[in-house]
């Protein structure tokens, strides 16, 4: 028996099926996070390689690093009781004004005496000269009585000469004859005599003049020690060698010091100081005199300035110790040597660095590229390859 077929039930909105959504493909999704990944990878690496290769591998860099100053300690030339004290530590002072004041009555009295000795060279100075003057004008006499002597020897010779060819004839007595001799012997002794007395005025004007010259000495060494003395008196007021900053004070009114005792110093302004830095020996190679420095402080690494190099030690710094190495003794190691180089700081930068102190440490960077070099960072670094900036 045939069964019977059911009919099919009619399809309603209600039992129809709906098309079921597609599955999300992850796969995909992975395999382009990790596509971009790898795209910002390499971009980064090809960043910081071009940046290594065209800067960085020419910075040299050390920590070794210190501000330095020229700073002057100050003390006294001579010894005194300190009088005033001018200034307070950590004052700003410029040259020559007065920092300490001693007393100067001593130095005072020293000046006077020296004054009055100098008065009594120049005295000395003008008696000598009158005598010289003196011995001169008795030269001039002793010539002119040379002269007369001469004329009158003249005419005594001439007289006895007469006088013994006419006795001789019979013209004149024997006794006229004597008297002429006699005259011309006293002639001859008083020709003798002048000249001795020309010679005595000529031995006295050398005298005098070497009087005169030692006068003149002793005028010029009471002239020097005028001038000391007033050197001395003006180092009763210890004055500022330059514009600087007053630091590390010990002077106390009241206290006796003596010559060469420290007592204050003066710092240079801080456009004045510079950067010491020690640099391995392997770091010179190219290092030059006028390439550019950043200069970061630790005490604040955010206040960087720039310098230039200003020059290199001629030799290392262990050479330059108290006790230099000798490695020509004992066992040897090796170790790597620095050297110093010296960095000047711009100085409008560090007017304006109030951080800026000597004796705090730095990290200098130096781009040994050249003195006109550029440093871009990274993403100018890239630019300036591209030719974009």
């Amino acid at each position: 028996m045939n069964a019977v077929a059911e009919k099919p039930a009619p399809i309603t909105a209600d039992n129809r099926s709906l098309p079921t959504p597609p599955a999300p493909n992850r796969q995909g999704r992975g395999r382009a996070i990790k596509l971009g990944a790898a795209v910002v990878v390499v971009a980064g690496a090809v960043l910081i390689g071009n940046w290594w290769f065209t800067e960085a591998t020419w910075i040299q860099s050390t920590d070794n690093a210190y501000v330095q100053g020229d700073i002057a300690v100050l003390g006294p030339r001579i010894d005194g009781d300190v009088i005033a004290v001018n200034v307070a530590d950590n004052q700003f002072v410029k040259a020559g004004q007065p920092l300490i004041t001693f007393d100067p009555r001593d130095r005072q009295a020293q000046l006077d005496s020296a004054k009055a000795a100098s008065g009594e060279a120049t005295a000395a100075i003008a008696v000598s000269r009158r005598q010289v003057e003196q011995q001169r004008a008795a030269m001039a006499q002793a010539d002119a009585t040379i002269g007369a002597a001469q004329a009158e020897l003249t005419r005594a010779t001439a007289d006895a000469a007469r006088s013994g060819t006419l006795v001789g004839a019979g013209w004149t007595s024997r006794q006229a004859n004597d008297q002429a001799i006699a005259d011309k012997r006293k002639a001859e002794a008083q020709m003798a005599s002048a000249t001795a007395a020309r010679e005595t005025a000529q031995q006295t004007l050398t005298v005098a003049q070497a009087q005169l010259a030692a006068a003149e000495a002793k005028q010029a060494s009471a002239d020097a020690q005028v001038r000391i003395a007033e050197n001395n008196l003006s180092y009763t007021v210890l004055r500022a060698p330059f514009d600087g900053v007053v630091g590390n004070r010990a002077a106390q009114v009241g206290s006796h010091v003596m010559p060469g005792q420290q007592l204050l110093s003066v710092t240079p302004p801080a456009a004045q100081l510079y950067v010491t830095a020690n640099f391995k020996e392997t770091q010179l190679k190219l290092m030059r005199a006028g390439q550019k420095v950043v200069l970061t402080p630790d005490i604040n690494t955010s206040a960087a300035i720039d310098g230039r190099v200003a020059s290199l030690a001629p030799a290392t710094g262990a050479l330059f110790s108290l006790l230099p190495p000798e490695n020509a003794t004992g066992n040897f190691t090796k170790v790597v040597q620095r050297v110093p180089v010296r960095i000047a700081i711009d100085a409008e930068q560090a007017s304006k660095a109030d951080w800026l102190r000597a004796g705090l440490s730095v990290t200098a960077e130096v781009d040994t590229r050249g003195p006109n070099s550029v440093r871009h960072g990274i993403w100018g670094s890239a630019l300036a390859t591209l030719g974009l900036r």
